[in-house]
């Protein structure tokens, strides 16, 4: 990493308690909530993967920010790129299945089975700026793509070539950040590689949680016949999650290229980490919540995330949320203490409870400190 990085060693972290009513968040292979088993109890899950989803496309929809491609599909994608900039069908075509090639692995074809096509083993994330460096390449050489990739045994160098050090702020614009933040790996072409700025836990209920089952009917408008059209069963539950999220600012700056965007991208970091809920069953259970609290800190050192090993029990009102507040307050401040000069905190900012401190203060905030 790049040593007048000034960020090095330096995070923020996201210690984020959100409640949910009646909703399916994440599904597993039977339709089902999620869950595991931490602390002897069934708790409710949501994978990492499944909010990072919503996070990437809340970037998009919320900020404007322009969004990395992943696909299987590189011949489509490359040939797009080229069409777009005077191929014609056939080199486009011609150009897109060269760079296509690089990532697919020939597989076996069955006996008398002459049709057999190979297939793509690579799930590719490229920004918007690399495929029209791809593209431009082949433009350079007329469109003609044994002139741009060359070599027969290692043809992923010369892509290699063609992408460079991947970066992902351009001239006047964010170009493919959950490309930076999310990380990518590309077994066939290491220097693609690129390490995750972020990393996200399985957000977990701090409580246990049984899964509930709903039966429900549905009645026709234009029948025959009285009584339920269709009837069936989903299952669901209710649950107040710990949500752990660490944001390694100098991994992001190195990814970024410096310090341009720097600010835009962790702003519109937080606030797509703020509004994103998974898209699952949301027209039948909705679940719109936002955050009902955070501890959100700016440090240097190890990441330190919380377990809620201990399930935590219903207060007197009955709900799990104000006793998982206290529990996360209490047991950060002894994490600080019992970690000493490691803890390494630079700034601490409660969300939630102050009712004058909004979503802007909190980004306005961290963005001032991690400067500090």
């Amino acid at each position: 990493m790049n040593t007048k990085n000034p960020y090095i060693n330096k995070r923020v972290e996201f210690h984020i308690l959100q409640s949910f009513p009646v909703t399916c968040l994440n599904r597993d292979d039977v339709g089902a909530p999620k869950t595991a088993m931490i602390g002897g109890v069934s708790r409710a899950r949501v994978s990492s993967q499944c909010w990072k989803r919503a996070i990437r496309l809340a970037m998009h929809e919320v900020c404007g920010v322009e969004l990395g491609i992943r696909t299987k599909l590189l011949s489509d994608l490359v040939s797009e790129a080229c069409k777009k900039i005077g191929a014609s069908a056939d080199q486009a075509k011609a150009c897109g299945d060269k760079i296509e090639k690089i990532f697919v692995k020939a597989e076996s074809k069955k006996k008398g089975d002459e049709d057999a096509d190979s297939k793509a083993d690579t799930l590719m994330f490229l920004s918007p700026a690399e495929i029209s460096k791809i593209a431009e390449a082949f433009k350079e050489k007329e469109f003609n793509p044994d002139e741009v990739v060359k070599d027969p045994k290692k043809p992923e160098r010369d892509l290699e070539k063609i992408i460079g050090k991947p970066k992902f702020a351009q001239a006047d614009t964010l170009d493919g950040l959950d490309v930076a933040l999310f990380g990518r790996m590309v077994a066939q072409a290491p220097s693609m590689n690129v390490e995750a700025a972020a990393s996200f836990s399985h957000a977990i209920s701090t409580h246990r949680v049984s899964n509930e089952v709903e039966f429900f009917t549905a009645v026709a408008d234009y029948a025959k016949d009285l009584g339920s059209a269709h009837m069936g069963s989903l299952e669901f539950n209710a649950a107040t999650y710990y949500r752990y999220i660490s944001l390694d600012l100098g991994q992001l700056y190195e990814s970024l290229g410096g310090d341009q965007f720097f600010s835009q991208a962790l702003s519109s970091f937080i606030k797509a980490l703020y509004v994103a809920v998974p898209s699952a069953r949301q027209s039948t259970q909705a679940g719109a919540c936002s955050w009902d609290f955070a501890e959100v800190l700016v440090r240097k050192g190890q990441g330190m995330q919380l377990s809620f090993e201990t399930p935590i029990k219903k207060d007197v009102n009955g709900g799990f949320l104000q006793p998982s507040i206290e529990f996360l307050k209490s047991s950060l401040t002894k994490k600080e203490k019992l970690s000493g000069s490691l803890f390494g905190l630079v700034k601490k900012f409660e969300f939630g409870e102050d009712e004058n401190f909004s979503i802007d203060n909190l980004i306005e905030g961290v963005v001032s400190a991690i400067k500090e």
